[in-house]
């Protein structure tokens, strides 16, 4: 009989045979009441109340029909998805698309027909040597039992990275920056999308990407994220 050896907590070191311990998780993944349709930190009070949405989406209702994020975008999960992101830890993962999975469950959302991933530069995708949204994307997909493409969605022209812009700016920046394949549009109309992501910040890429994909058909359109960026 093989046994399996224990491995270290990523966060605190301790001895743990998954990536992120309990006392962690307990630590800094406590539920949090959010906006249903970006995402943002609502008050506690909110917790529990269906479809509770902040002022901005009520004064102004985005082309998303549900925005559900994991996590807030602080210690330790912004190391983490650095890591993932940048520094080629792609063991991580499965402990980042756990906690994703677990908001899922949690809030009983309608599985989509299909995941799409946003879509990196070729540039990008060339200096990364991979795309980290669509890394969670197949994970995801091959535990719900959905179909994660990578093509149906286009980057087609490069844009300066997000972190280093304001608002307006952001908004700019990704404006036509993104289009469906053209083989592809018959399998958009009329579907359920689901967008992933690992970071969502102001929520322009993924505004402009439900923008597009509602243009071409779809008939709802979600973004799952990981974590989402506290304004």
């Amino acid at each position: 009989m093989r046994l399996r050896c224990p491995g270290q907590c990523t966060v605190c070191r301790a001895w743990s045979e998954r990536a992120v311990c309990a006392d962690c998780l307990q630590r800094y993944a406590r539920p949090q009441p959010r906006c249903w349709t970006c995402a943002l930190p609502l008050p506690a009070s909110a917790m529990g109340h269906v479809e509770a949405r902040c002022g901005a989406c009520l004064h102004t209702p985005p082309p998303l029909d549900r925005c559900i994020a994991a996590l807030d975008y602080a210690f330790p999960w912004d190391g983490l998805l650095r890591r993932f992101k940048f520094e080629q830890a792609l063991e991580l993962r499965g402990a980042l698309a756990d906690r994703l999975d677990q908001a899922l469950s949690a809030a009983r959302t309608p599985l989509p027909d299909v995941l799409l991933a946003v879509p990196l530069s070729r540039d990008r995708l060339r200096e990364r040597g991979y795309n980290q949204s669509l890394e969670l994307a197949r994970v995801l997909g091959r535990r719900l039992g959905l179909r994660a493409p990578s093509r149906w969605l286009l980057r087609v022209r490069e844009t300066a990275p997000q972190s280093a812009l304001d608002l307006a700016a952001r908004r700019g920046n990704v404006k036509g920056a993104f289009a469906v394949e053209p083989h592809h549009l018959d399998r958009i109309a009329g579907r359920h999308i689901a967008l992933v992501d690992d970071v969502m910040t102001t929520g322009t890429t993924l505004m402009e990407l439900a923008r597009v994909l509602r243009q071409a058909g779809a008939a709802r359109v979600q973004a799952w994220v990981v974590a989402r960026t506290p304004e």
